[in-house]
């Protein structure tokens, strides 16, 4: 029934360059946004599905628009990519809903779905055909006067719009620019390590099926083609010319029939356009294209992940053996440039996040003793696609509820989430959504039934001591082992206060009594990949070996452009406590008498996913994790029912 916008910010966001506005109206001359009252207000449309951001005088907007009284003139854009048609929209005071849908059909095409991609521009321009509208409508006209067009670099576009990547209207707009960014940002790494002739050459993912059958599961990119070039289809090669940046994505040449069951077969030049790259060629003319543009060396993708243990795949086609082949400079390169994320990166995480944080709200809300624990991540799933447009998860749904709660990736084939729940259990749910690859990993730990006994209640606040201090250590130049330390030994000293352990906290640590109770590592880098690359590159800080700290994913110092879970965990898993008691080193600080009723407790983990800053870090997840706040958003959703 309104047009709301955020609260307004007084002052040029951070990541906004210098726009103009040019506007043919009599008296006016081209303005800055710099130039603007130093009180101009920035605004975003925060529940109006439009990417754009406006500015306007100050005093010229009020905190909602009624549609109703909403009359635009006629207006004409002119964009970087070539005349866009006029827009014309006029309403009545009962068409309030024909002019929300005119407005996202016609402008969400028009402006960038970031600040972050905005830069210097003079070609975008403004003008209207009227110099004052009529004055029922004066609120309008001075919003929508100062409109100003998020200019992003020459970038091919598609069917008028910039390339964009979205799940509809309701869905974060992702630029396709990222992956030029990210492009850019290797050509000027790989021009400092190699010669004349050099070309990036990435294979990406292939078309699974099902064993043998022609069921094909639904795709998803590999990883380091995605960070390249942003290509949704399988079987599909990436060129990247390092010496001058031009990208060609070669595609496979595929049948006429396959219009007939897959849809329509689109040109090279569409895909071009849609992926926002120089060129689209077919697979089959790879090795002539690259000789035709002077490649000498080719720089191929081989090196092992550090977590899995595998090998990365190399790309291979026919023709390869007649250029010299690089497969050592690429995989560390990259690996460590994916460690930091960029702008338009952080904002596909950020919007992973949103969408996982109140997935995993609404999971609390409705969860209640008898139902199984698939019935929950059912809940999450809907979510996460109905309302988010994530269609991947970031890994297999972990939906603990009891003794299931300890085991650390539960959800497996052989245990699928298919426990009922009982009154006076502990849930530890483990899951999050992955849009456009980029990933989100999240843990929330409540009472099946809504209310903490004193024993949930005091393992719970151990566990949030640890990541509070955590996270207020966290800020460059940290070590990652030292913050693994830091949250064992808040959680040892907490059940010493409850009972459970006795003796000397030092001892304890140098025992390493924690990897008893925390077993694995306290966090992981998370990108495109939910245990992402480079955490043990070549020049990184060996693994450590010590019992829990081997278990670390990287044992880095902390860098601004990191983004890194923050998940430290208590667990009361039997045969690690079993381990434990016949240890004359740990069974010394152990009271078994007080940790036999916590045999079949099962565990709590807490895990927000995490951006290192430069004066300390952003939390990017948001759920209730307090007791007190776990018990209200509980209750509300008992209340609802």
């Amino acid at each position: 029934k309104t047009l709301k916008a955020g609260r307004p910010t007084v002052g040029r966001p951070a990541g906004y360059s210098k726009h103009s506005v040019d506007s043919s109206t009599q008296g006016n001359s081209r303005h800055s946004v710099d130039s603007f009252p130093s009180r101009a207000h920035y605004f975003r449309f925060a529940r109006f599905p439009l990417s754009g951001y406006v500015t306007t005088h100050e005093n010229a907007f009020c905190a909602s628009v009624p549609l109703a009284y909403v009359k635009i003139h006629p207006v004409s854009l002119k964009a970087e990519s070539g005349p866009i048609v006029a827009l014309s929209v006029q309403t009545s005071r009962d068409r309030p809903l024909a002019l929300y849908l005119r407005l996202v059909s016609c402008l969400s095409d028009f402006f960038h779905s970031s600040p972050q991609g905005a830069r210097d521009s003079t070609d975008a321009t403004i003008t209207t055909t009227k110099t004052r509208p009529p004055l029922r409508a004066p609120l309008a006209s001075a919003l929508f006067a100062r409109l100003v067009r998020i200019a992003t670099p020459n970038m091919p576009s598609c069917n008028g719009a910039l390339a964009t990547f979205s799940r509809g209207p309701h869905t974060l707009r992702v630029p396709r620019e990222l992956h030029a960014v990210n492009r850019q940002r290797l050509c000027e790494q790989l021009r400092r390590q190699t010669g004349q002739g050099a070309f990036v050459v990435l294979q990406g993912g292939e078309s699974p099926t099902r064993y043998c059958s022609d069921f094909e599961p639904v795709f998803r990119q590999e990883s380091y083609f995605h960070w390249v070039f942003g290509v949704e289809e399988p079987d599909c090669f990436g060129a990247l010319d390092v010496e001058r940046g031009k990208a060609v994505v070669f595609v496979p040449k595929l049948p006429e029939s396959y219009a007939v069951w897959m849809g329509k077969l689109h040109t090279c030049e569409h895909l071009a356009a849609k992926y926002a790259v120089d060129e689209v060629l077919y697979v089959d003319e790879l090795a002539d294209a690259l000789r035709t543009r002077g490649a000498q060396t080719l720089l191929t993708l081989r090196g092992r992940n550090s977590d899995s243990g595998r090998m990365s795949k190399e790309a291979h086609f026919p023709g390869i053996e007649g250029f010299k082949v690089d497969s050592m400079t690429l995989y560390e390169t990259i690996a460590e440039l994916r460690v930091f994320k960029t702008p338009q990166e952080l904002e596909v995480i950020r919007y992973t996040n949103k969408v996982s944080s109140d997935a995993h709200k609404e999971v609390m809300r409705r969860v209640r003793p008898g139902m199984f624990e698939y019935q929950l991540e059912s809940v999450f799933l809907s979510w996460c696609y109905g309302t988010g447009g994530a269609r991947h998860v970031s890994y297999t749904c972990i939906c603990g509820s009891g003794t299931n709660s300890a085991v650390l990736h539960y959800g497996h084939a052989g245990a699928p989430n298919d426990r009922a729940l009982q009154d006076g259990d502990m849930c530890l749910f483990d899951m999050g959504c992955e849009y456009y690859c980029y990933t989100s990993d999240i843990t929330c730990s409540f009472p099946a039934n809504g209310r903490f006994t004193a024993d949930q209640r005091g393992i719970y606040n151990a566990v949030l001591a640890a990541s509070t201090a955590v996270l207020a250590a966290l800020r460059p130049g940290v070590l990652w082992p030292d913050m693994h330390r830091l949250a064992e030994r808040i959680m040892l000293a907490a059940l010493r206060d409850m009972g459970l352990l006795r003796g000397n906290l030092d001892s304890m640590m140098e025992a390493r009594l924690g990897a008893t109770f925390m077993p694995h590592g306290l966090g992981h880098f998370m990108g495109l990949d939910t245990h992402d690359v480079g955490g043990y590159l070549s020049k990184d800080p060996p693994r450590p070996t010590e019992a829990g700290l081997k278990c670390l994913r990287t044992a880095r110092a902390l860098q601004a452009g990191m983004v890194i879970t923050v998940e430290p965990g208590c667990y009361f898993i039997e045969c690690l406590l079993d381990q434990a008691l016949e240890s004359p080193t740990l069974s010394q600080f152990l009271v078994p008498e007080e940790l036999k009723r916590f045999r079949h407790f099962g565990g709590v983990r807490i895990e927000d996913d995490v951006l290192i800053t430069q004066d300390g870090h952003e939390n990017l997840t948001q759920v209730p994790r307090t007791v007190e706040d776990i018990e209200a958003l509980m209750a509300e959703g008992r209340e609802a029912a």
